[in-house]
């Protein structure tokens, strides 16, 4: 529900329907979220789908799921946390790379010797912790188009499209 701010209340854009869902006196949290399209969201998703279902034979296995192929493009395109563990050998470096994949399937993790980096792509979510705001998700939604436009061998145009 949309409210505004008029410098001493926030008052709900829609009173009838804020008459309906609040109980007068009861307090209540508000949370910012993006003012942002879910039918651009949902738009996403449905030509990442497209994509995944059209990835050549050479890179299908690396993405098992229209999910994996989002989330390796987030992160191949710079849209990720990172976290460098130094585990104190090579050994236990690749102890802590089992475990961080085990935690997060989407999670791109390499060992470099006695080091692990460990990539999670960015949530592409419109409100709570992390969340990308319209400019964010814009921009990160453009390039991941671009990357996986290139993956398949398609135009970002032709890809958008085809959804």
């Amino acid at each position: 529900m949309a409210f505004v701010w008029n410098g001493e209340a926030m008052i709900p854009a829609r009173p009838k329907a804020a008459d309906k869902a609040f109980v007068i006196g009861r307090r209540y949290w508000l949370e910012e979220v993006s003012d942002r399209s879910w039918i651009s969201h949902r738009h996403e998703f449905a030509w990442i789908a497209e994509a995944w279902n059209n990835l050549p034979a050479a890179v299908a296995e690396t993405f098992p799921s229209p999910e994996h192929l989002r989330k390796g493009a987030l992160i191949a395109t710079g849209w990720f946390r990172e976290m460098v563990i130094e585990a104190g050998s090579a050994a236990a470096a690749l102890r802590v790379a089992a475990y961080a994949k085990g935690r997060d399937e989407f999670a791109h993790v390499v060992t470099r010797g006695p080091t692990v980096v460990v990539r999670w792509a960015r949530s592409q979510r419109m409100h709570g912790l992390d969340k990308m705001d319209k400019a964010e998700f814009q921009q990160s939604k453009d390039d991941i188009l671009g990357w996986i436009s290139n993956l398949i061998g398609v135009s970002p145009e032709q890809l958008r499209g085809a959804a």
